[in-house]
């Protein structure tokens, strides 16, 4: 519909933002440009049908419930009660609850600050924390979930080699038959995985068998969980039914005698048994019990209202799965006795004559033959199948071990490729995207599936149930530390987007749900834990260092902006110190790919130093010409370049403008450009006086601002932008572009020793294309990354310092942040300073002593002598002759006084003007005889910039900076600073 104003305009609507989602395309709304023209636009409207959902209960609380109840439960809660006592079961219990809420809590938050699609707590930590952290827990997750459906496999294949074994039914022996079962049962349910939901609505359920019986009903359940649930709830009223069944002689000769308080009060406290038996190893391997919790959010997008869903559901769970804990571990501790014989013939009958041991003396059985041998079968130490013994009926909670360890092992068998998938299409680690590819209309990832069931075998081959549950508890840890984590780091970043519709959770409980989860991984099994973080050390410091082309709008992000604007603010109050000066460059660049040997040289002594701006000023003309995208690609550039810069461009009528806002405009705060960097106009002479004029009044302006200058020659130019104009070529031609580009290139090195062809260029013919895209022109092309002779090393090359005039220190201090970087380390520093031969070496000495106070170790110290002489003739003569277009001679003034002349052709030099200045051009001329003399071979000269005159003619100072720099080798830079100390040898 449209909006009120206009039939373009729309009103606001749910598919407008759903780009915002990843694979997702939708119709957006009319741009500026669009509501601004006259015409009609339709935009046509999506009409897709609304999924069906699930509420609270099917779809979160039954499912955490599931696979919350599971073979710990069955299998190990009575063995764990019999090491550990009912008091730290509880406190076993009541920790992980604790532990498990607190994620509940900060699960909540994250899922409802938007749609969770598939992926799970790895979509949920990435897109909150970031690649950094979110790609490792992605692999660490995606090996949890493998190992989930392992250790439910290995829970189902004890129940079902006991089931054969009572039977009469063994294959090898009991361990070998766990590994074959679980194998056989993996390798079935990878079968229903990639069957699908097609073939399994065709699998018959009045099936004749009951291990068939089993397998279709595990089928149904793919698609109907509450059958699986009902018989979960069937088995444990058994169980409870059961306790209260007056025990026959069979149960009590395995140690079952009912609620009695002698065996509750001999339970309380812990009997600890092996040489490993402690309180955390009984705790790492319950913890797997509460690994069910994140079920619910992991499918926050297919719930009808995942913001009280998601809370509800998963503390429910949590709630009724704590309470059937607690109570299962409390009334068997009060039936059952820790050591049975299972022999009926122990009871004893008549008096008492020889000593009998254990607590079954008092109930009428003596067990003291097993307890002293220390083999006894029946007992809660000693059996895992007490829960069955103990209930009403043995088989419905063999069908609960079933049906609790199936459904997990098919839930995780299923999840964990899901992850796996999801990581791998976010393309965060190499080699990896072979297990992206999904198959069929719902993307199903077979090969991760495989990889799943691989892994799953190989830890299944281990067949012990305890050591595959220390395993889990510790990456589970890890997944829940990372996602309480996510949360506090998304709480205390205040950014605008995080907006959880769950309100009912703390940034602090969420810390120490975070650091409880660490404590415990290194508890547990403190070498684990060890691996565990040093592999997620790796893998951030690879996509750390790699940078992976992703933006997920994560609190890292947030964080880092609210650092840098707290740390802008403080430094705001801190007065500017000498010690802490830094060269902060505004460098006018134009577009920054245009002039690379700018940047590069600006780049050389300000990275990872002090601030730097490439200011781009945009004539109006060329501002109807430039791309909408050129900004973005400007900016690629320089990431490429490894360039760290900002980009800032500006629209404005002339150069002096807009250097000038600039000036005024560019920075924050103390982060506030000090220094001008201009590229030499070396086309001067050619160039129209206006811009000449324009180009001095820039320099002029400068000064005024109390801004440092430098200028940089290069022999041959820096503007390659006639070599390199790739944004107006047509996407078609971009192959042919860049094969013409290279080899040109190659020509343009050989004439131009200041620019070097990067070595991609070089060996573009034997790369594949097939890595290339169109969108890629401007930033990815080869033949755009020139190299120049600022990221060559130098070798013992010299720095020519030529310190004429007293700045304040910048001429000297740049060159030293130069030799700082890698390129320019072993380069000397000579500096050449003005002096006569009488006190040549007293003033060599003076300047040596000083450059040793300010603790610059230049190499050495050169005094000119011979500056005063007058130049040569014939260098005197071509300075003349640079100027004599911009003569004015007396005879032409007729009628006109200087002042007129000067606001109507201020670039003009009359002869009066240029006998004004004729000792400073002399003087100009006579240095760059010196220069061109001493420093013809060297790295990089800088000379003291002359300041300009107010009455000085534009055409005339310009010839002084050709004329101060002309005929050298290297590149050369002209540098002022503003008069103020940079350099200080005092500790102030």
């Amino acid at each position: 519909r449209s909006s009120f104003y206009s039939t373009i305009d729309l009103l606001p609507q749910l598919e407008h933002y759903a780009s915002t989602l990843p694979h997702q395309q939708a119709r957006s709304r009319p741009s500026l440009e669009v509501l601004r023209k006259a015409f009609d636009v339709s935009f046509p409207l999506l009409g897709e049908k609304a999924p069906a959902r699930f509420g609270w209960v099917v779809g979160v609380m039954v499912r955490c419930m599931l696979n919350i109840w599971g073979v710990i439960l069955f299998l190990r809660l009575s063995w764990i009660t019999s090491q550990a006592g009912i008091l730290l079961t509880w406190l076993i219990i009541l920790i992980s609850v604790t532990v498990t809420s607190v994620t509940a809590l900060s699960i909540s938050a994250i899922a409802t600050n938007g749609r969770v699609i598939s992926g799970g707590a790895y979509f949920m930590i990435s897109r909150t924390l970031g690649p950094e952290i979110g790609g490792p827990i992605g692999v660490v997750f995606s090996f949890a979930n493998a190992l989930a459906c392992a250790l439910n496999t290995v829970g189902f294949a004890e129940v079902a080699c006991d089931l054969m074994q009572e039977f009469g039914v063994v294959m090898v022996d009991s361990i070998n038959d766990v590994r074959i079962v679980g194998v056989i049962t993996v390798t079935v349910l990878l079968l229903i995985s990639l069957a699908g939901m097609e073939w399994e609505s065709k699998v018959i359920l009045s099936l004749n068998n009951f291990s068939s019986f089993l397998i279709s009903l595990f089928v149904f359940f793919s698609q109907t969980q509450i059958l699986f649930f009902l018989v979960l709830l069937v088995s444990l009223s058994n169980y409870f039914v059961g306790t209260f069944i007056p025990p026959n002689i069979e149960k009590q000769a395995q140690g079952i005698f009912g609620y009695r308080t002698e065996i509750f009060l001999e339970n309380l406290t812990p009997n600890w048994r092996g040489n490993e038996a402690n309180f955390f190893q009984m705790f790492a391997i319950f913890f797997p019990s509460a690994i069910g919790i994140l079920s619910g959010a992991n499918i926050s997008g297919d719930l009808k209202d995942p913001a009280t869903a998601i809370p509800k559901g998963t503390l429910m769970a949590i709630f009724w799965t704590t309470i059937s804990y607690l109570m299962i571990s409390v009334t068997v501790a009060s039936c059952v006795v820790r050591d049975a014989s299972g022999n009926m013939t122990d009871i004893l009958t008549g008096n008492l004559t020889d000593v009998c041991v254990g607590l079954g003396c008092k109930m009428g059985w003596n067990f003291t033959d097993c307890i002293q041998q220390k083999n006894c079968e029946y007992g809660l130490a000693n059996n895992s199948k007490v829960l069955g013994q103990v209930s009403g009926f043995y088989y419905l909670i063999t069908a609960g071990v079933f049906a609790g360890s199936l459904s997990s092992a098919l839930g995780f068998l299923v999840s964990a490729p899901k992850v796996f998938q999801c990581l791998c299409k976010d393309n965060l680690y190499p080699y990896i995207g072979f297990f992206a590819k999904g198959y069929g209309k719902n993307d199903e990832p077979l090969r991760a599936y495989v990889l799943c069931y691989i892994i799953a075998v190989a830890f299944i081959l281990i067949a012990e149930l305890n050591t595959i549950a220390a395993l889990i508890s510790n990456f589970f840890l890890c997944s829940y530390s990372l996602i309480n984590f996510s949360c506090f780091h998304a709480s205390i970043t205040n950014s605008p987007g995080w907006r959880p519709s769950f309100h009912y959770y703390s940034k602090w409980t969420a810390l120490f749900g975070a650091v409880i989860s660490v404590v415990l991984m290194f508890l547990f099994t403190w070498w684990a834990a060890l691996i565990t973080f040093c592999i997620i050390f790796f893998l951030f410091g690879y996509i750390n260092y790699n940078k992976p082309k992703v933006n997920w709008g994560s609190s890292v992000q947030a964080g880092t902006y609210n650092m840098a604007l707290s740390y802008s603010v403080s430094l705001t109050g801190v007065e500017d110190h000498v010690k802490n000066f830094r060269p902060q460059c505004l460098v006018l660049t134009g577009p920054p790919n245009q002039r690379p040997a700018l940047v590069d040289f600006v780049g050389s002594f300000t990275k990872h130093i002090s601030l730097m701006i490439c200011g781009d000023i945009i004539m109006e003309p060329e501002r109807q010409t430039r791309p909408q995208d050129a900004t973005d690609q400007l900016v690629k550039w320089m990431n490429k370049r490894k360039v760290r810069s900002f980009y800032t461009p500006f629209t404005a009528e002339s150069l002096r403008t807009g250097a000038r806002y600039l000036m005024q405009a560019s920075g924050l705060g103390k982060l506030k450009p000090n220094t001008l960097v201009l590229g030499f106009k070396s086309n001067w002479r050619e160039s129209s006086p206006e811009s000449i004029e324009d180009y001095i009044n820039t320099i002029y302006d400068t000064f005024d601002a109390n801004f440092c200058l430098c200028i940089l020659r290069m022999m041959d130019g820096l503007d390659i932008s006639d070599q390199f104009d790739c944004e107006v070529l047509n996407s078609n031609m971009i192959h042919l572009w860049q094969r013409l580009t290279t080899y040109f290139s190659f020509f343009f090195f050989l004439v131009n020793q200041g620019f070097e062809l990067d070595e991609s260029a070089e060996n573009y013919d034997h790369q594949s294309t097939d890595r290339e895209s169109a969108d890629d022109v401007s930033d990815n092309s080869n033949s755009d990354q020139i190299k120049t002779v600022f990221q060559n090393t130098q070798g013992k090359k010299s720095i020519d310092v030529y310190w004429i005039a007293d700045d304040g220190g910048l001429t000297l201090l740049v060159p030293y942040l130069i030799t700082r970087r890698k390129h320019w380390r072993n380069c000397k520093i000579r500096v050449f300073i003005v002096g006569d031969e009488q006190n040549m070496d007293e003033g060599r000495n003076e300047m040596m002593a000083l450059l040793k106070r300010f603790r610059l170790h230049f190499s050495d110290v050169i005094v000119m002598t011979d500056s005063e002489k007058r130049p040569q003739a014939k260098n005197m003569t071509r300075f003349v002759d640079s100027v004599a277009p911009f003569r004015l001679h007396d005879e032409q003034q007729t009628g006109v006084t200087d002042q007129e002349l000067r606001q109507r052709e201020p670039w003009k030099i009359s002869d009066k003007e240029f006998e004004a200045f004729k000792q400073k051009s002399e003087r100009k001329v006579r240095l760059n005889e010196i220069i061109r003399r001493n420093s013809q071979h060297t790295a990089l000269v800088l000379v003291s910039l002359p300041v300009p005159h107010s009455d000085c003619p534009s055409a005339l100072y310009m010839a002084w900076l050709d004329t101060l720099t002309c005929g050298l080798h290297c590149p050369a830079v002209l540098i002022r600073g503003n008069q103020q100390n940079v350099l200080t040898f005092y500790c102030q």
